[in-house]
């Protein structure tokens, strides 16, 4: 099956589709910021595999220690997404994508993959009871329910950071920290802030652009993090129905 994927690379990243189908006749500015993103992480040795069409179906994953997520560990892979939607579901593209990323990680001598979960699937994170399928198990977890899910190779274990357990900040305002990790972001950005500035709502966009932001953030994050009245609230992209329900809270 290998031959039905393909990895973005240097030399195609220009010219692939990055797998979010998001529906534009011009070139999106949520995609083409992911492009550019992709374009310096590469260089770090992250992984973007993808089915060689225009489909929702790929993995992305990077080394524990430039992933822009609060978790620490020696010599780990960390999966950002793992996705198959829509009719390619039930052709074994999950289970082939999981096997490279596992078989990659043992081939350059990793300890081992992490992902992030929690005690109840949230929508915008891969789907942690197929990972557990793989033996991948919860090996961290935060006051609220969030988990970091990792399969060892050699019995030690990743972490979240210290800092990402407070879940709270001082800031009671709507506050939204984001990377250009995910297209998605870009949507859900625009619809917050122009919920805010209809609604008079004091709010805060931060924008987390370095490897060292990243790591130290208050809170879980896989690209998106929403804080209210000073508290963690979720790791889901909003919409506007979403973002009211947060503020009536």
């Amino acid at each position: 099956m290998s031959e039905v994927f393909i990895n973005l690379t240097q030399d195609n990243l220009d010219g692939e589709h990055l797998c979010c189908i998001i529906r534009s006749k011009k070139p999106h500015p949520g995609v083409e910021a992911k492009r550019e993103w992709l374009r310096e992480r590469l260089k770090e040795g992250h992984v973007f595999r993808k089915l060689n069409e225009k489909a929702t179906v790929f993995i992305e994953y990077a080394p524990v220690e430039t992933a822009w997520v609060p978790v620490i560990g020696d010599n780990y892979y960390y999966i950002y997404c793992l996705w198959v939607l829509g009719e390619h579901k039930g052709k074994g593209y999950g289970r082939a994508l999981m096997e490279y990323c596992l078989d990659d990680a043992r081939e350059k001598g990793k300890s081992g993959v992490c992902m992030l979960g929690a005690n109840k699937q949230k929508a915008w994170l891969s789907d942690q009871s197929f990972a557990k399928k793989f033996d991948f198990e919860a090996v961290d977890a935060t006051e609220d329910g969030y988990e970091l899910l990792a399969l060892s190779f050699d019995g030690t274990k990743p972490a979240f950071a210290q800092n990402a357990r407070r879940q709270r900040i001082e800031s009671r305002e709507l506050t939204i920290y984001y990377s250009e990790q995910c297209p998605y972001t870009f949507q859900s950005l625009e619809t917050a802030r122009k919920y805010c500035e209809t609604n008079g709502v004091p709010a805060s966009f931060i924008k987390v652009d370095t490897l060292k932001k990243a790591k130290e953030l208050p809170c879980v994050l896989n690209n998106w993090a929403v804080f209210y009245d000073g508290k963690f609230v979720t790791v889901n992209l909003l919409d506007a129905a979403a973002l009211k329900r947060i503020l009536k809270g």
